[in-house]
């Protein structure tokens, strides 16, 4: 039984009771989907709309725009379920992950994936997956607070499998423990009992929290300007309608040019926009192993100035390896010797320093040790796999050192191999004082530059009976071995990028000081030879402490509940801090953070709940990506706030100059939701997908106080739909003028609107290149959006019934290549405004 379930029982079981998870936590379906988009303030006017043109009598009209309707909300279901898509995808990497043992070896699955009659191990931290009873217990104590409401942690132990089931938490039963109490202390194995609906938090009907639900800081922003922009654009438009009526005494009318506008001004992309960039932005991070589990971390992460980070396991990689070999006549160096292989002088102190160790290791300096010697010694006669073990002493607070016993096949003496501190080492081999100088001056070198060193002794002894003490063998020694947790390979080059970024990297660690340098100068974090100590921490006033987090990047002997009051004083100098952390004790300081990052491979669950993002590999360098996607994220969103800005004054312009000046309506209805057709998907799928500047990660941090509507955007957008409105004004009259055609006049101008609008996002597509130099530039969607407007255009343009319910006239060619003429001069207007304003900026 504790070899726990087969992998194809464990399907089976899957597929027959269903995935360990509550109903409540589903998402949006497709109804809700269709009520929502129907209930849209854009749906409603068009409706309102279509209404108007079959009380006039335009019957095609009418039907023309419920054909748009019906577009318009398929974009909008499409763009809303590929969103929805992202964030149930993320629900599913959000989950508590279980550790439980399939086909006898322990594996790391997600909580839903959980079945009854699996053995989960339980560890300090984790999130209890489903309902268990305990087989194995040790020191275990639980705290059952979100069932029972009672917040002192509750103690359990082991008993035999019940015949019975159905405990109730807190009812007294010591073997259970319950899906959603967490551990707060030992470890334990125990078999699954209930899962989903049928635990006991299924049954009490209580929900965990899921990914998506906050309203974020632009969010908020955003709500705010979508009303104010509503409510004065409705006024406009009920005055606009009046003043139609005044005018014309048409009054049927009058309300069509005010709809019109009303649809022209409300920004309802907005939302959308955000939704999107947002909920795919959380997805491309998922993708590079980075988990957002709140989207202001998103937002936030453009804005960060301190990374706090641990080392191990973050900077370094978590396992210990072999970095130096050591005797009186030769050395070798891992990092310098490369691929060359080790010296012949060597190889008896790594054959003996593996032969002191276990061959099935648990401890990370012995798999080290014994991974180096099947790397270093493989085909040479170092390696005994045919020598048996006949006895070992093992390490005791009086002697820091363990010897192993081994009887070779073709030799009748024992030979005893011993590793342990080098002086314990030193000890047993009885060196003299000038001996054990020169040993001791190379373990200080070897501690210096961050290494954990290890002595290598051997022996053989002749008697059958072994002694009762180390002691007792003659060791001669052989020589050290000094191990590290190497520096990940990507993380140099990830501190380089951003140290480019205005992004300071401060290590926090556990380790000694001079452990704590020697990572931090391989990693190529400055150090500027200062550190301060968890010892030194208490005795530093709070003026103190900031003064020296000014030039301090390192933070060694560090204890959990510390790191609290170090990003407190980050925070309090106005910095804007993300902070790693993986154990129980790490949380507060992960909650006080304004990014929380927890590890995912190593960390706890109430670690990763803590934290707004999860790394799933556990590598810094991830956390460098997620900072390159925040800063994308929160760039594109003001590019699409540009484009919004500058087509929507020539759409609101067109609506309000023809009744002002008497002329006849130039947009309608079918115009404005043509428009919507390029409109949205350019900025929800256009701009999103937009990669990152080339300089983006080498300016500074934003100011975390920065407007996504602040003046730079509008400026922008009011300059290039300024110009575009005035073109369009100018090639609206003279058309007119020299044709006597409105029906022409509107053509012309529309076309040369909607290829502009084009041009309009090609050209805020990237801030810093021109748009010539950005034409080639990868995006997959651009030109599909391109070629389909056009297309569209082109249909509406010369298919006669189209252009009848356009109110088109066909232009002749000579106009086409004066409408052509006019992009052009649009294109260079925008291309001048946004390189007038770059140097502006600079």
């Amino acid at each position: 039984m504790h070899d726990g379930l087969s992998d194809s029982e464990a399907s089976r079981r899957l597929a027959q009771e269903g995935p360990n998870e509550l109903p409540t936590s589903l998402p949006r379906g497709v109804l809700r989907l269709l009520r929502d988009i129907v209930l849209e303030p854009m749906f409603l006017l068009l409706v309102a709309c279509g209404g108007i043109y079959m009380l006039l009598g335009d019957r095609s009209e009418a039907l023309m725009l419920l054909g748009f309707v019906f577009v318009v909300m398929g974009i909008t279901f499409v763009q809303q379920r590929r969103t929805e898509r992202s964030l149930e995808a993320l629900r599913d990497l959000s989950s508590p992950r279980a550790l439980v043992m399939r086909d006898g070896q322990p594996r790391r699955i997600a909580g839903r994936e959980v079945v009854c009659g699996d053995i989960v191990l339980l560890a300090e931290g984790d999130r209890v997956p489903a309902d268990l009873h305990l087989v194995e217990a040790s020191n275990l104590a639980v705290d059952e607070s979100l069932l029972t409401g009672e917040s002192a942690p509750v103690s359990k132990q082991a008993a035999p499998m019940p015949d019975q089931t159905g405990a109730v938490p807190g009812a007294g039963d010591p073997a259970k423990v319950f899906s959603g109490t967490l551990v707060t202390q030992g470890t334990a194995r125990g078999c699954v009992m209930a899962t989903g609906e049928r635990s006991a938090l299924g049954r009490i009907g209580k929900s965990l929290a899921s990914i998506g639900g906050e309203s974020t800081p632009i969010q908020q922003e955003t709500a705010r300007i979508v009303k104010r922009v509503a409510v004065a654009g409705l006024a406009l438009a009920s005055v606009l309608a009046l003043a139609y009526w005044a005018t014309t005494g048409d009054w049927l009318h009058g309300l069509l040019a005010g709809l019109t506008l009303a649809m022209g001004i409300l920004p309802e992309e907005l939302p959308v926009v955000l939704t999107i960039f947002l909920g795919l932005g959380a997805w491309r991070l998922a993708r590079e192993k980075v988990l957002a589990r709140s989207t202001p971390a998103i937002e936030l992460l453009g804005a960060t100035t301190v990374l706090c980070v641990d080392k191990t396991g973050t900077l370094t990689a978590n396992r210990m390896a072999v970095r130096r070999l050591w005797t009186e006549s030769a050395m070798y160096d891992s990092v310098q010797a490369g691929t060359n292989p080790l010296q012949e002088a060597l190889h008896e102190v790594l054959e003996y320093a593996v032969l002191a160790s276990h061959r099935q290791a648990f401890d990370p300096m012995e798999t080290a040790i014994g991974d180096a010697g099947q790397r270093l010694l493989a085909d040479t006669e170092h390696l005994h796999a045919d020598w048996t073990l006949v006895d070992d002493y093992p390490l005791s607070p009086e002697m820091l050192a363990m010897s192993r016993v081994w009887q070779s096949p073709d030799r009748g003496e024992r030979m005893i191999a011993a590793k342990g501190a080098p002086e314990a080492i030193v000890d047993l081999c009885h060196l003299d004082a000038a001996h054990s100088a020169r040993i001791a001056a190379q373990v200080a070198t070897m501690a210096g530059d961050g290494l954990r060193v290890l002595g290598v002794a051997r022996a053989t002894f002749d008697a059958h009976v072994l002694p009762g003490n180390q002691h007792d063998f003659e060791f001669e020694f052989m020589g050290l071995v000094a191990l590290q947790d190497p520096v990940r390979p990507d993380v140099p080059q990830a501190i380089a990028e951003c140290r480019a970024a205005g992004i300071r990297v401060v290590m926090i660690t556990g380790d000694h000081p001079a452990t704590a340098i020697s990572v931090a100068r391989q990693a190529g974090l400055s150090t500027n030879g200062q550190f301060v100590t968890g010892v030194e921490l208490p005795a530093l006033s709070d003026d103190e402490l900031c003064t020296r987090l000014a030039d301090t990047n390192i933070f060694c002997r560090v204890q959990p509940e510390q790191k609290l009051r170090l990003v407190q004083a980050f925070r309090a100098r106005g910095d804007i801090v993300a902070m790693t952390g993986d154990g129980v004790n790490d949380a507060p300081a992960l909650k006080a953070a304004h990014i929380g990052v927890a590890m995912g491979a190593r960390g706890t669950d109430v670690a990763r709940e803590a934290a707004a993002l999860v790394l799933l590999n556990d590598d810094f360098s991830s956390l460098v990506t997620a900072v390159r996607y925040g800063r994308r994220v929160f760039a594109n969103l003001r590019k699409a706030i540009v484009f919004l800005v500058a087509v929507h004054i020539p759409i609101v312009g067109l609506s309000i100059m023809p009744v002002m000046l008497g002329w006849p309506m130039l947009l309608m209805p079918v115009h404005i939701l043509f428009l919507q057709l390029v409109i949205d998907p350019a900025c929800s799928v256009v701009f999103e997908d937009e990669a990152l500047e080339p300089d983006a990660m080498k300016a500074r941090p934003r100011d975390p106080g920065m407007h996504l509507f602040n003046a730079e955007v509008l400026i922008r957008g009011a300059w290039q739909g300024g110009g575009l409105l005035a073109m369009l004004l100018a090639v609206y009259v003279g058309v007119r003028l020299t044709m006597s055609s409105d029906d022409l006049a509107r053509a012309l101008t529309f076309m040369v609107l909607v290829v502009s609008s084009l041009g309009l996002i090609h050209v805020n597509r990237s801030w810093g290149r021109t748009s010539w130099r950005s034409l080639w530039a990868s995006n997959r969607y651009f030109g599909w959006i391109v070629l389909g407007a056009l297309a569209l255009l082109g249909a509406a343009l010369g298919i006669p019934e189209l252009s009848r319910l356009f109110a088109f006239a066909r232009p002749t060619p000579v106009m086409l290549w004066a409408g052509a003429g006019a992009v052009l001069v649009n294109l260079l207007w925008f291309e001048g405004v946004k390189w007038g304003l770059g140097r502006r900026d600079a």
